[in-house]
């Protein structure tokens, strides 16, 4: 479940940096440009969508870390394995509400 979790959250990291990139583009074109994309950032939608590049991009990093530690052997074992898996869901969870803090629930 986190293999292919980490590499679906790989590629919708990619698209949203592609997507940011586009975003600081438009901001260049002008100030209504940004007034819209600020907007859409005020919604609950808009919201939802920076919640989930949060936790996104912080379950895509505890991943990389522990692979990290698979490439120096360690954690191969089963039951670390589970537990590490499991760390890296509640530690994302963690991160993005500590990351976005009181502004998550505004």
């Amino acid at each position: 479940l986190i293999s292919i979790s980490h590499r679906i959250t790989g590629i919708i990291n990619i698209i949203i940096v592609t997507l940011i990139c586009f975003w600081v583009a438009l901001l260049f074109l002008g100030s209504t440009n940004y007034e819209l994309i600020q907007k859409f950032f005020e919604n609950s939608f808009g919201k939802f969508v920076i919640v989930s590049t949060v936790w996104s991009f912080s379950f895509q990093i505890l991943c990389e870390i522990r692979h990290l530690f698979w490439d120096l052997g360690f954690g191969f074992e089963l039951k670390t394995s589970n537990i590490t898996g499991l760390l890296v869901i509640f530690g994302s969870l963690f991160l993005t509400i500590l990351i976005l803090g009181k502004n998550l629930f505004l």
